[in-house]
């Protein structure tokens, strides 16, 4: 009787076939993640909340509870009023807060800062995916090199071009490269800061979402007759709503809460400072008034949260196409 043994198939290198590494990592990420109890993930959502939670309580609570005790004590004593939202509606005054006029002033610069760079960058991306013209592949690599070019160095410059224009002297002759608009406390000024910097990053998003969408959809429309445009419009725009989605939530997040490019280029022009400004002078020269803080960060974050809600489904999926093929 002859003894057989078994053997396991190998590959071609000669190793027996094992899993491909991204493989295992995926499954070892994802069985650490699934052996989290789902009680321990909502406490840790539960807990990620409670300072939300505390500052909303504050926005209904006097004066004088919030100055002196806890939000937690309205437990015991649930007295609440809406006079710090009253108070921060208020215009009565030099110095009201007028919460009304800076929220239509974010709106005016978030809307344009983020409506444009979708339109814009959308044809570009579209171009460097699917048109052949000299330089595209360096062209798109200069783009994408912009994403690193910092904003805090760029503010000074801008703010010199927006108030005074460029100008070159050759020979004696001024030559003017870039016009004296006199944008400087505008609210212009502001969302085409935020327009040059977002386009960048939003061709390279939509970029990565168009060259994954399938190459023969593309080839049997152009077969069928369809130019560039229309391919683009009826095929392209409607296939990529989660991209478009997820650069807008993006987009519009960043603007609104923006402080830094608003206060360079507004300034101390205060009828058109945004909201994120007028918040950082709402408490007072003292601090005295920082009850208020409570009421109008709610404010702030109104329109925020209703956007992202509105847009949430498409967030992942916008942010993952493109980043894996097969």
């Amino acid at each position: 009787m002859t003894a057989t043994t078994s053997t396991t198939p190998s590959s071609p290198s000669g190793n027996a076939a094992q899993p491909s590494a991204p493989r295992r990592t995926r499954r070892g990420l994802y069985g650490v993640l699934s052996a989290v109890p789902t009680g321990v993930l909502w406490f840790l959502v539960a807990l990620w909340s409670l300072p939300t939670m505390g500052m909303l309580v504050s926005s209904f609570r006097e004066e004088r509870a919030v100055k002196r005790t806890g939000w937690w004590t309205v437990v015991t004593d649930p007295q609440l009023t809406l006079d710090n939202y009253r108070a921060v509606f208020s215009t009565q005054g030099t110095d009201a807060p007028d919460l009304w006029q800076h929220f239509w002033n974010s709106v005016a610069i978030t809307v344009p800062a983020t409506i444009i760079p979708i339109a814009f960058a959308a044809f570009a991306a579209y171009a460097f995916a699917w048109m052949e013209f000299p330089g595209r592949r360096t062209l798109f690599v200069v783009v994408v090199g912009l994403l690193v070019v910092p904003l805090q160095l760029s503010l000074v410059p801008l703010l010199q071009l927006y108030t005074g224009g460029a100008h070159l002297t050759v020979f004696g002759e001024t030559l003017t490269l870039f016009p004296d608009l006199d944008l400087n406390g505008t609210p212009t000024a502001v969302w085409l800061t935020h327009i040059a910097f977002g386009l960048p990053l939003a061709i390279f998003l939509l970029h990565n979402y168009f060259a994954a969408l399938p190459k023969d959809l593309i080839e049997a429309a152009r077969i069928d007759g369809a130019d560039h445009l229309t391919i683009f419009w009826r095929m392209v725009l409607p296939l990529s709503v989660p991209a478009l989605a997820a650069f807008a939530i993006f987009q519009f997040l960043w603007v609104w809460n923006d402080y830094l490019v608003a206060v360079t280029f507004v300034g101390g022009a205060r009828d058109n400072a945004p909201l994120t400004v007028r918040l950082a002078s709402l408490s007072g020269g003292r601090g005295q008034d920082w009850h208020l803080l409570t009421a109008a960060a709610f404010v702030s974050i109104a329109l925020p949260l209703a956007v992202f809600f509105s847009l949430q489904r498409y967030f992942v999926r916008g942010l993952l196409a493109g980043s894996v093929k097969g």
